[in-house]
């Protein structure tokens, strides 16, 4: 499987800014497998600052709790990469933010690191609205890693424009 092309993302993106722009909204990211990937695109964009409000890349547990208020004991019960864990980075995201919504990713890019029960490629996202609103989903992608990267960023998008309308 191919990773995303960067026109499709950049569409994806500013389909994104657009929405939330038309509704005077602010997003915030918390990623973790993409790195920072969903930030990058978006800021991207001119006058992303309208709508943009921050993005946090939480790569290791200790940040998950430090900058978003993850849970530690949800972290040694499900691990990183679960739908509960992105459903609580969303709404720290929230939280920690002036921003009416917000996308969380967290998965196993590989090569490494993957197990039986959770292999590479495993991705769950988590979207929040500030009136309380959530959206989680999990989803197995193949491919090597940049390819897992680029194809969950734009499944996080596509989420988040779901969900705004």
């Amino acid at each position: 499987m191919a990773r995303t092309p960067d026109s499709e993302l950049i569409a994806l993106a500013a389909e994104l800014g657009g929405k939330l722009a038309a509704r005077g909204w602010m997003v915030a990211t918390a990623e973790s497998c993409t790195g920072g990937w969903v930030s990058m695109l978006l800021t991207s964009l001119p006058g992303s600052s309208a709508w943009f409000e921050r993005g946090y890349v939480t790569y290791s547990n200790a940040s998950k709790v430090e900058l978003l208020g993850v849970p530690s004991a949800l972290l040694d019960t499900v691990g990183a990469v679960a739908e509960d864990t992105a459903q609580a980075m969303a709404q720290g995201a929230l939280r920690h933010s002036h921003a009416q919504a917000a996308l969380a990713i967290t998965g196993i890019a590989g090569p490494g690191g993957g197990t039986r029960e959770k292999p590479v490629g495993l991705v769950c996202y988590g979207w929040a609205l500030t009136d309380g609103t959530t959206l989680t989903s999990t989803c197995r992608l193949d491919g090597d890693r940049e390819e897992i990267r680029s194809r969950a960023v734009a499944a996080a998008l596509r989420g988040m424009i779901e969900l705004i309308g």
